[in-house]
């Protein structure tokens, strides 16, 4: 009789990072890293400072060439493609300084979003932002009223609190509508209740359809947040598996759960 667990697709690999490597000068900050995010998952990349997490990110997003290995998304080899491509394909990173047109609205920061996905530039944008399509328009409002930012949309962004101004970076690269999202350290700053609101929107926007990568310090996010955990440390992968593994590894607890910080 056969088995029809056998017989049983896995699920794909949306985003496959293979021998990735990036040297500085003699310094390899990411040596031979391979990473695999499938389709819908929740996926945390956690270690120590200066594990090359952060380069990782640009690595994977297109803002560092990579010195070696290949970079696939969606079964399409990306590897050296530039942000705005890479972007355009459904790959959409945020930043882990929140990167806001401080002086403009939290409306048309949203619509500045759209950029990349629009029929305009930036440039362009920038300069006629009064004129907006009325469908670009509509859809910032839906993001808008989708992370709890509606009521804020005529504030400038510069006077948000610190946890909306995150929240509004996140609602900016959900307006160009991502398959991958790549959070960067998104609940930095933040208090217990606010972290906990912000992984909250995270699983939401998942279970809407969109896969995430984050990297994140708050180590109580991530634990209670991804499904998967890849420990990187000294720019080489340390291990991979569920929270629970990763929290009892002997090696991860040495480099990384070990640390004061990471009990935060």
């Amino acid at each position: 009789m056969s088995n029809p667990e056998a017989h049983r697709e896995k699920p794909m690999a949306l985003l496959e990072a293979h021998h990735l490597t990036k040297h500085f000068g003699g310094l390899a900050a990411v040596n031979r890293v391979d990473i695999t995010v499938e389709e819908g998952e929740i996926v945390g990349l956690i270690g120590p400072n200066g594990a090359g997490k952060t380069t990782c990110f640009n690595l994977l997003s297109g803002f560092l060439p990579p010195t070696a290995g290949t970079i696939t998304f969606n079964g399409e080899d990306i590897t050296g493609l530039r942000p705005h491509q890479i972007v355009a394909r459904g790959l959409v990173r945020t930043f882990q300084l929140t990167t806001l047109f401080q002086d403009m609205t939290v409306l048309e920061n949203v619509l500045l979003g759209l950029h990349l996905t629009s029929r305009r530039g930036l440039g362009q944008a920038l300069w006629h932002r009064h004129a907006f399509p009325h469908d670009e328009i509509a859809r910032s409002h839906e993001v808008l009223e989708f992370t709890g930012l509606a009521s804020h949309a005529e504030q400038l962004a510069k006077n948000l609190p610190h946890g909306h101004q995150r929240t509004l970076g996140i609602a900016m690269a959900l307006a160009a509508r991502p398959r991958l999202l790549m959070l960067d350290e998104p609940v930095t700053g933040m208090n217990f209740e606010e972290s906990q609101r912000i992984m909250g929107l995270v699983q939401t926007i998942r279970d809407r359809g969109t896969t995430i990568l984050l990297v994140e310090h708050n180590m109580r996010a991530v634990m209670s947040t991804c499904e998967r955990i890849v420990v990187l440390s000294f720019g080489q992968k340390l291990a991979e598996g569920t929270a629970a593994e990763v929290s009892t590894n002997r090696d991860v607890i040495a480099a990384y759960l070990g640390t004061g910080s990471a009990h935060a």
